[in-house]
This record gives structure tokens, sequence and C-alpha cells, in this order.
């Protein structure tokens, strides 16, 4: 009898504390989502505010994700070998003490570099979350339960970013969009410290340390050409010379991998149509929907003249198909099959950026319109996201289920800063085809300077009236909607030309 009483009364305990450690997973997630998409709604105030430019703008975002792309990998490894809870522990420290910089910078490059240093710590703080809670639930039901209160809580923190933004803009001071994660991370570590355990794996796989820096430098030195080569000139040898870095450093990851004996990327999974036709929802989520929500703030309130919380509003019927639709997703995907509601929330996504681009071309763009055309790209990004996890983790072997969940994390954070990047350059190529038709030929050197005035909202400008200002940015969204619309349209085809292959 005394041995049955004590498991009976250490149950409830043991519930207990597995409670309060999801809790503090949970709070995790919520932190590194609220630093995706609450930042965009504070770009314009940054402009007027630290002086931002337009480049600074599109820096204040890549850090933070060329930074989470970098320990991606690297960070499970180390969590597998020195300590889950303890990897976790000091990534906090460093996510809130970056956080806390950010909040405290008074320059734009202070600020990037804080942000590098809070993508690390976010980065690195997403993979133990993961290994966490499937240590501490390990039962299937149970750990079902764990990582759909996880998905619910991570997408409110994708979903009502924004929103929370928007209200922090209007109470208190942009600087506590990142001051707010301090007391947060203070919470989530005491939590940490009393409800979760140490745990590691033995046979931990060795740190692929050249793989992870040659594809850091690949895509920090392609990201680097494309958002700085629309000043310097994308023909001038310091530009040739990061274009060479980037190619360079790409082919160099390739060959290591390829002679790696544990690599971190296994490219023979390519060979796999179902996971590359999955991978495209990845790459076509992080082409379109994630890296334009960086520029519809400014679009919103320096093109179409919306206030804070309108735009906030605005923003949250984007993102809010994100946090409702998901549950919908999972069940279509089991009625019908991946290989359909994949492509189908491709081609909804690109529809949605087509028919914005529509709206934005009428003289005077709908409201309605365009939440409509936000509401319809949201539901097409949440019919993929889901189905496309599982099925890149399913479409290969149990024991490589982890490798290639993090070649679909790594797709969708390159991605990402790519596009951030990309849709910059194609926002200023549309201001500038304005500027050449409304200013004479002779100003043309000062075409690309101008251009990046009015990409960072900044709409009083030399020899131009600010409704002529406003015009320019606005042609230049249409085009960046356009360039996202057309993108997610041709991945879906591709999703699907894969998916039928793999029949």
């Amino acid at each position: 009898m005394p041995p049955a009483a004590t498991l009976s009364a250490a149950t409830p305990a043991l519930t207990a504390r597995n409670g309060l450690a999801l809790t503090a997973v949970c709070l995790v997630a919520l932190m590194f989502g609220l630093e995706i998409s609450s930042v965009p709604v504070i770009l314009p105030t940054l402009e007027r505010e630290l002086g931002t430019g337009f480049q600074d703008a599109q820096w204040i975002m890549n850090a933070y994700t060329l930074a989470c792309t970098s320990v991606l990998m690297a960070a499970g490894t180390l969590a597998d070998r020195f300590g889950r809870r303890r990897m976790l522990v000091l990534c906090l420290w460093v996510f809130g003490l970056a956080s806390l910089a950010c909040g405290l910078a008074d320059h734009a490059p202070t600020l990037i570099a804080a942000r590098f240093v809070q993508g690390v710590g976010a980065g690195a703080m997403m993979i133990c979350q993961f290994a966490i809670l499937s240590h501490l639930f390990r039962e299937p039901a149970a750990r079902a339960r764990a990582f759909a209160i996880w998905g619910v809580i991570a997408g409110i923190g994708l979903g009502f970013g924004p929103m929370v933004g928007a209200l922090i803009l209007a109470i208190a001071d942009w600087r506590w969009v990142f001051l707010v994660h301090v007391p947060l991370t203070v919470f989530t570590l005491a939590l940490l410290h009393i409800s979760v355990q140490e745990s590691r794996d033995p046979a931990a796989h060795r740190l692929d340390i050249a793989g992870m820096l040659t594809l850091t430098l690949s895509v920090f030195a392609l990201v680097y050409f494309i958002t700085q080569g629309t000043e310097q000139g994308f023909g001038t040898a310091p530009m040739l010379g990061w274009a060479g870095l980037a190619i360079g450093g790409l082919l160099l990851f390739i060959v290591v991998e390829r002679r790696s004996a544990q690599p971190m990327f296994d490219f023979s999974v390519f060979r796999i149509q179902r996971f590359n036709g999955a991978l495209m929802g990845s790459i076509g989520m992080n082409f379109s929907f994630w890296p334009f929500m960086i520029y519809l703030p400014l679009y919103f309130q320096a093109g179409l003249g919306y206030d804070t919380l309108t735009t906030g509003g605005a923003l949250l019927a984007y993102t809010l198909p994100t946090l409702l639709v998901p549950p919908l997703a999972e069940r279509l995907a089991l009625r019908y099959g991946a290989e359909r509601i994949i492509p189908l929330g491709l081609g909804l996504m690109g529809a949605g950026f087509l028919a914005m681009a529509t709206a934005n071309g009428t003289g005077h763009p709908s409201l309605s319109w365009m939440l409509a055309s936000c509401v319809i790209a949201g539901v097409g990004l949440a019919l993929t996201n889901s189905p496309t996890t599982n099925t890149t983790t399913g479409a290969v072997s149990a024991d490589r289920a982890g490798m290639a969940s993090g070649i679909d994390l790594s797709a969708r954070l390159i991605t990402l800063a790519l596009n951030i990047a990309l849709m910059g350059l194609v926002l200023l190529l549309g201001i500038s085809h304005y500027l050449a038709e409304v200013l004479p030929a002779t100003t043309a050197s000062q075409w690309p300077a101008l251009s990046q005035e009015i990409a960072a909202g900044k709409l009083e400008v030399p020899g131009l009236a600010i409704s002529q200002a406003q015009a320019g940015l606005r042609q230049g969204a249409g085009w960046a909607m356009l360039f996202a619309g057309l993108g997610a349209g041709v991945l879906a085809l591709l999703s699907g030309y894969f998916f039928r292959r793999g029949r």
C-alpha cells in the first residue's frame, strides 16, 4: 500500500510540473513570434525617431532572420550534447539581454547589432524547446496535446503581433516592443527553473561547423549584395565581390556537406518528390507572405494614410487567419491529401496578392477590398503551413525526420532573408519607374536616392509634391504585390508538379 500511495501522490505533482514546463515553452514561442510580427509596425516610427533609412529597416528585420538561420542546426546538436535545459536557459539570457539592448538603442547600427544577437538567442531557443517538449511528453496523446497547445500560442504571437505593436505605439513608446520581452524572459526562466529537468542525448551527432559557417556566409553575402547594390551599384567591384563570395560560399557548402559523415543537409532527400512538393510550400510562404509584411505598415501608413491603429487592424486581417484556419487545414489535408491542399494554399496566397495589387491600382483603394485581399492571402498561408511541416517530415524515414525538419525550417528562414531584400529591390524599382515618368531626365542620377527616401516613408522630397511621392510609394508597393503574387503562383505550380511526380 505505501508504494501505491506514494505513486498516486506523485502523479499530480508530475502533471503540474509538466504543465509549468509547457507554459514556459509556450512563452518562448510567443516571444519568438512577437519579434517577427510586431516589429514591422514600428519601422515607420523608427524612421522618424532614429533617422533610419530604407536599408536600415531591411537590416533591422534581416539581422534577426539571418542570426536565427546561422545557429539553427548548431543549436540542436549543442543542446543534445550539453543539455537541453542548460542551452535553453543560456539562449533566454542572450535573448532577454539583447531585447534590453534593442529597447535602449539610440542609433540604427546599435539596434541592428542588438537584433542580430537577439536572433541568435531566438533561433537557438526555438530548437531547444522542441527537444524539451518531446522529452517531457513521451506518451503520443499527451505529446499531441502539448504540441497543439504550443502551436496555438505560437500562432497567437505571429497573428496578434501587429496589433500588439500598434497598441504599444498608441499607449507607450516604440522601445516597449522590445522591452516587454525582458520581464517575460525573467518569468520564463523562473518557470524553467522549477519545472524542467535536464536531459541529454548521449549519441548526439558531431557539430557540423563547416557546413554552418559556409551556409551562413553564402546567405549573408547574397543578402548584402541585393540590399546594398541598389545604393552602390550592382556592377561595382565591391558588389561583384560580394556576389562572388555568395556563389563561392554556396559551392563550398555543397562540397562540405557531400563529404561530411554527418551532414546537416542530406541532399539525397531531394530525390523524394513528395518532400520537394512540400518544400515548395515552405519556400512559397516566405517568398511572399512574411517578407511583404515588412513593407505593409509603411504602405498602409505612408501610402494610404492609415493611422497606427487602423494599420494594426489591417495587419491583423493579414495575420489572423494563420491562427484560425490551421485546424481546418489539417482536416482538409487528411481528407483530400497534402498534395492538393499545399498547392491550393499557395494559389490562394498568390490570388490574395494579385487582388491586393488590383485594389492598389485604383485611384482610391477601398479599405474593405484591401482587407479582403489580406484575408485571402492569410488563408492561403494557413492552408499551406501546417500540411507542409507534416509532409516534409513524413516524407522521409523516422530516423531522418529531424534532419528533414531542419531543412524545412532553414529553407523558410533563408527564403525569408533573401526575399526581404528582393522585395525591397522590387519596391525601389517601382518607385524609380514612377520618378522617371514625373521628373526630368536630367535628374536621373538623383532617382536612386529619392527612391530610398520615399521607400522609407519620407514623402517630403525635393522636386516632388507629397501626393506624387505617395503615388510613387504606391506604385512601388504594387510592383512588390505582383512579385509576391506571381512568385506564389509559380511555386504552387511547382509544388503540384513535384507531388504528381511523387505518385
